[in-house]
């Protein structure tokens, strides 16, 4: 019975891997589709700023892009990647800023997040280049 289970685990852990495997990969296309259309349509990129994980300031990163959410916790770099812009920040950080590493891309921003928070990324893209340099 025991074998039985942790194969049915395994199983499933594989089957999740395996769609978040294929999720990331579209949603990679999109993004890269977005920087190639925003830069098309002449939406000035700028230095993308992440919060620490207090949220009490903004620390400069090593990203030019897009915010695509408008609290500006997320955002698509010029080469078409996807970051999430948290970082562990204490004075130096705050100071000399931080490097990020691109981030895996939902289908949906802020999946499992408070309601109304969680949007499609092909809308939250959609109305990121819409809103064109008026800023998002």
């Amino acid at each position: 019975m025991t074998e039985e289970r942790d194969r049915n685990a395994f199983e499933l852990a594989a089957r999740l891997d395996r769609l978040r495997d294929s999720e990331n990969a579209k949603a990679a296309v999109l993004i890269q589709g977005f920087a190639r259309d925003a830069h098309a349509a002449g939406i000035l990129p700028e230095r993308l700023s992440a919060r620490p994980y207090s949220g009490r300031s903004m620390m400069r990163t090593n990203i030019t892009g897009w915010y695509i959410k408008r609290d500006h916790s997320v955002g698509i770099s010029v080469d078409g990647h996807f970051y999430l812009l948290h970082a562990p920040g204490g004075i130096k950080e705050r100071l000399r800023g931080v490097t990020l590493e691109p981030s895996p891309a939902p289908l949906e921003i802020g999946r499992g997040a408070r309601d109304g928070e969680s949007m499609p990324l092909t809308e939250s893209l959609a109305k990121r280049l819409a809103a064109g340099n008026g800023g998002y």
